[in-house]
C-alpha cells in the first residue's frame, strides 16, 4: 500500500491509498456537513442537497448524469449523516479519472428551482416512509430525545414542516457556506495513478472559493429521559436506549466498539442469550456510534407489549452484571475476532477501504493503514473495557418506545 496526500491552494485536501494489486478503484468526496450543522429552520437541508447533486449541473441534465455513471458500470451513490455527506463511486481502474471528473462537476450543481420544488415531494415521501418504519423511527426519536437542544439531536431527514418551509435560496446559501473546498476531502483507494488523479481533481475543483466554515464541538451526556408514543398501526413494542459514548477522536473508541459487540451483537452477545435465545425479544442489539467531539451507544429492542416489562428488567440486570463483574477474557476475545473479521473483510474491497480512509482523515486528520486499526483492537484489554463500563454508567440511559396505541 502507498499513501499520498496533497492540499490545493484553496484548502481542498486530496488523499489516496494506492494498491497496485487491486482490480478496482473507488473515489469519494467527503463533505464535513450534516444535520448537526443545521438550524431548526433548515433542518434536513444537508440530506436534501445530497439529492439535488444528482439533478445535474448547468451543462448536464439528471438523465445525462445517470447515463454517465451507467455506461462506465459505476457502483455509485451518496449518503448523509449527522456529520457528513459523502458522494462515492467504485469502478474499473480505466474509468476512475472519468468518474472523478464527473463528481467534480456534480459538486457544483445547478440547484434549479424546478428541481428543488419536485424533489421536495420526494423528500417528504421519504420522511413518511421512514416514519412507517418503526426500527428507524424509534432510533431517530430517541436520539433527538437524548441530545435535546444539542445539534446532534437534529434529524438527518428533517421534518415535513421544516422541508415545507425550506426555500431554494436557503438551500443555495447553505450550499455556498458548507460545500467549500476547505471543508471537503477527496479520497481515492485501489488501483489508480496518483498524479493523474490529482490533475483531474485540480482541473475540476481548483477554482472553488474558500469559505469560513465552523462547527461547534461539545460533548453531551444526554437527557436520560424516558418517553413512549403509541401508534394505532403497531403490534409490537419498539424500544431504543441511548447511552453516553466516547468520541471518534477518543483512543477508547476501540474498547467501546468491543463493548458494543459483547453486549449487543446479533449472535452470541449478552443481549442475544438473555433476550433473543430465551424468546423474550425478537430482536436485541447494541451499537457504538462515535461522533465528532461526542458519542453514543444505542440499543434497539423489539418485543410484545406483554413482554416489555420483562425485557427491560433483563436489560437492567445485564447492565448491573457488567457494572459489578465486568467482562471476561473469553468474551472479549470473541468480540475481537468479530470486530477484526468485519474490519479486514470490509477493507479487502476498494469501496470499503475508501470509507475508512476518508473518515480517518475527516475525524483524525491522519492516515491510518488497516494494520494500525487491527493492532489497536488487539491491544484492548479486559481492564480497558471494564474501566469504560465504570465510566459510562450503563444503567443510566435515555429511552424512547414506540408501541400500540
Amino acid at each position: 500500500m502507498e499513501f499520498q496526500q496533497k492540499q490545493l491552494a484553496n484548502g481542498l485536501v486530496l488523499i489516496g491509498e494506492r494498491n497496485p494489486a487491486a482490480k478496482a478503484a473507488a473515489v469519494g468526496f467527503f463533505v464535513r456537513t450534516g444535520s448537526r450543522d443545521e438550524t431548526a429552520e433548515i433542518n434536513g437541508v444537508s440530506h436534501f442537497l445530497e439529492h439535488m447533486l444528482f439533478k445535474g449541473t448547468d451543462r448536464l441534465s439528471a438523465l445525462e448524469v445517470n447515463e454517465a455513471f451507467d455506461r462506465r458500470g459505476a457502483q455509485f451513490n451518496a449518503f448523509t449523516s449527522e456529520e457528513n455527506t459523502v458522494f462515492y463511486a467504485a469502478v474499473l481502474p480505466e474509468y476512475l479519472l472519468g468518474i472523478t471528473a464527473l463528481w467534480s462537476e456534480l459538486m457544483r450543481p445547478a440547484l434549479r428551482d424546478d428541481d428543488f420544488d419536485m424533489e421536495k415531494n420526494v423528500i417528504k415521501e421519504e420522511i413518511a416512509m421512514y416514519e412507517d418504519t418503526p426500527t428507524f423511527d424509534v432510533i431517530d426519536r430517541c436520539r433527538t430525545l437524548h441530545f435535546d437542544a444539542h445539534p446532534c439531536g437534529n434529524s438527518v431527514l428533517g421534518t415535513k414542516e421544516s422541508i415545507d418551509g425550506l426555500s431554494a435560496q436557503q438551500m443555495r446559501q447553505y450550499f455556498s457556506q458548507r460545500y467549500a473546498p476547505n471543508n471537503i476531502v477527496v479520497a481515492c483507494a485501489g488501483s489508480f495513478d496518483w498524479d493523474r488523479f490529482c490533475q483531474t481533481v485540480e482541473s475540476g475543483c481548483g477554482s472553488w472559493q474558500v469559505q469560513t466554515v465552523e462547527r461547534t464541538l461539545t460533548h453531551f451526556d444526554g437527557t436520560k429521559k424516558t418517553e413512549r408514543l403509541g401508534k394505532p398501526n403497531l403490534k409490537r413494542e419498539h424500544i431504543c436506549l441511548v447511552h453516553t459514548g466516547v468520541s471518534a477522536q477518543d483512543p477508547k473508541r476501540f474498547a467501546a466498539s468491543l463493548l458494543g459487540m459483547i453486549v449487543g451483537d446479533d449472535y452470541g452477545s449478552r443481549f442475544y442469550w438473555e433476550l433473543v435465545d430465551k424468546a423474550l425479544a425478537e430482536a436485541a442489539s447494541m451499537h457504538f456510534g462515535p461522533m465528532d467531539g461526542t458519542g453514543m451507544f444505542y440499543s434497539y429492542l423489539r418485543c410484545s407489549s406483554d413482554s416489555a416489562g420483562a425485557v427491560m428488567e433483563t436489560v437492567g440486570a445485564i447492565f448491573q452484571d457488567l457494572a459489578r463483574d465486568g467482562v471476561g477474557e473469553d468474551e472479549l476475545n470473541k468480540a475481537k475476532n468479530k470486530v477484526l473479521s468485519a474490519l479486514v473483510i470490509k477493507n479487502e474491497l476498494s469501496m470499503g477501504r475508501l470509507v475508512d480512509l476518508g473518515f480517518n482523515w475527516m475525524y483524525l486528520g491522519q492516515y491510518r493503514p488497516v494494520e494500525e486499526d487491527v493492532q489497536a483492537v488487539k491491544a484492548v484489554t479486559v481492564d480497558d473495557v471494564n474501566a469504560l463500563i465504570r465510566e459510562l454508567a450503563l444503567g443510566s440511559f435515555t429511552q424512547f418506545t414506540l408501541g400500540p396505541a
